[in-house]
């Protein structure tokens, strides 16, 4: 193929405009334009199935409304408003009547529950909280211990607490222009996951994030958009992942968006891109290990279209890479970023090679390497720090890094090196400058006194039939330090199969395909894993569980 990697990155220059809105790019432009306003904004499907299609000038109606009326609510620019609810057109409306008023969106999910909703709003000091029905009984629970959050707006439920939806937006005119912000006034307080046993953390973004996020998006998705190109993603738009790589960016390039609130399946996927003709998807690894084991060959059952996905979240495997190939007949492209700096590594297999099992390369904008412990570059192929500099190679801030942790000095500080921020994830760059993901700092450990990457071993395990997911943790070791422990969740035809001589075939199978030092000594086979609501596994509290295990076992040693 024509590689294009070089002249695409050496001469990618940013473009930040001293003034910048995030609503207004993303909505209020298009809506303008009658033309333009009267295009598909959001294709919605609920739970039951009902269908219905939001226009730009629809959406933009909606936001105005709410806009003004959270002016007359006495929200100020600068005010956090906390926005809790499913993947839904009002969720969009939301966060761009927020935008347009200067506010700062604060994105939660009802998946955190009453205790980590209320965890987060006390910490980002939200005075005012948009929730739907899904999200309102968890919502109310969690004011009890906010006595900042003194207003919610409630869509589709009613209670003594809330201001209605209809009722707030039917006294509303439906024009309203939008307050001026610097490009880089804050947008979005975005709260990790909390996938690691640290504390959750605020992290705060600039309007200008999303130009920062633009190119990776548009690489990661071959170049989009092309004239009919419609997107899905099942991650939730509360999420940066589903937020920064599906909502933000569809709409800024004026396209439409499928939107549904159906919980996850395969089936109900593949049902969703093929009515609605989608053409680029965001993934995450979870969901296309569920697309594997409840659909087979699915391009015999579904007419689709799609041109292009992205997959992160997790370590992609060739696996997964070869299913996609195989079955959906497109090459994923894999991309690494962070809440704090999206979209900054990945593939464009359409512009320059993508080779199966990478990270890919910077994209363009861009300046990441890998550090060693002294804050040095580390030659090819040997394993240091992934970090990302404030500067691209032209010497202009690359606008994707965060502003910083919320209310938190010493934990921003701490995360740089100078310019440069430390990611926390391990990798290393081959002499053709692709990098390679060993795992994050804290899942990476020492056992008999080699390195072991969890993710390696995890993506060779999943290259055999019998198993449908799996996490790879340390079992503490008197004399080893720790040695290598596989959680693996069986697929449907092979859960009644014998257990013992399955583990063995499973260690025979990685220590063909890896080597004997990787081979886990102990398997425990369990029918799920401890899964974030970003489809991550939750490998600490595995880890955790190991430790607890250990300490219980020296206690009642005789």
């Amino acid at each position: 193929m024509n590689d294009q990697y070089a002249e695409l990155y050496s001469t990618y220059q940013w473009f930040v405009p001293s003034q910048f809105n995030i609503a207004q790019v993303c909505l209020h432009r298009w809506a303008e334009n009658s033309h333009e306003g009267r295009r598909p904004a959001i294709f919605f499907e609920d739970a039951n199935g009902q269908a219905d299609t939001w226009s730009y000038s629809r959406l933009a109606e909606t936001s105005n409304r709410l806009a003004n009326g959270l002016i007359r609510m006495g929200v100020q620019p600068g005010d956090r408003v906390a926005v809790v609810m499913e993947q839904r057109p009002e969720l969009a409306a939301a966060y761009m009547a927020a935008f347009s008023v200067g506010a700062i969106v604060v994105p939660l999910t009802a998946q955190y529950g009453p205790d980590g909703l209320g965890m987060r709003l006390r910490d980002a000091g939200s005075r005012v909280a948009i929730v739907d029905a899904a999200c309102g009984p968890d919502l109310l629970q969690a004011q009890v211990r906010c006595p900042a959050l003194s207003q919610i707006i409630g869509l589709g439920f009613q209670h003594e607490s809330i201001i209605p939806w209809r009722s707030l937006l039917a006294r509303q005119p439906d024009t309203f222009k939008p307050l001026p912000t610097r490009s880089d006034s804050p947008a979005l307080l975005l709260y990790t996951s909390g996938t690691t046993d640290a504390a959750p953390k605020g992290v705060l973004h600039a309007h200008s994030a999303l130009i920062g996020n633009l190119p990776g998006f548009v690489a990661s998705q071959n170049w989009f958009p092309l004239p009919m190109d419609v997107f899905w993603t099942p991650a939730d738009w509360t999420w940066a992942a589903g937020l920064m790589g599906g909502l933000l960016p569809t709409l800024y390039f004026g396209h439409p968006i499928v939107a549904t609130n159906a919980r996850f399946s395969a089936p109900h996927a593949f049902e969703l891109m093929e009515r609605y003709r989608v053409t680029n998807t965001f993934l995450f690894p979870a969901a296309i290990k569920l697309m594997i084991q409840e659909v087979h060959a699915p391009r015999e059952h579904y007419h689709l279209s799609l041109r292009g996905i992205t997959v992160a979240g997790e370590n992609v495997g060739s696996h997964l890479i070869s299913w996609c190939r195989q079955a959906l007949g497109i090459t994923p492209n894999e991309a690494f970023g962070q809440t704090e700096a999206n979209y900054v590594v990945g593939n464009s297999f359409v512009k320059w090679p993508a080779v199966a099992g990478s990270l890919g390369r910077p994209y363009p904008g861009h300046l990441v390497t890998v550090l060693d412990e002294s804050e040095r570059p580390c030659p090819a192929g040997v394993v240091g720090e992934i970090c990302v500099n404030r500067y691209d190679i032209q010497g202009h801030r690359d606008p994707a890094l965060f502003l910083g942790y919320w209310n938190d000095d010493d934990a921003t500080r701490a995360r740089f090196r100078g310019d440069w921020y430390l990611t926390g994830d391990l990798g290393y760059v081959d002499r053709q400058g692709d990098f390679w993901h060993v795992g994050r700092r804290e899942d990476v450990f020492l056992s008999n006194g080699h390195l072991v990457s969890p993710g390696l071993i995890e993506n060779c395990l999943m290259t055999h039939p019998a198993v449908a997911n799996v996490a790879v943790v340390p079992k503490p070791d008197t004399s080893r330090g720790a040695y290598i422990k596989a959680y693996v969740v069986l697929a449907e035809a092979w859960r009644g199969a014998e257990r013992e001589a399955l583990e063995q075939t499973l260690q025979e199978h990685v220590r063909t395909g890896l080597s004997a030092q990787s081979t886990p000594r102990e398997i425990t086979f369990t029918d799920a894993l401890p899964i974030s609501s970003t489809g991550k596994i939750r490998r600490h509290v595995l880890r955790q569980r190991e430790e607890q295990h250990k300490a219980e076992t020296s206690t009642h040693r005789p």
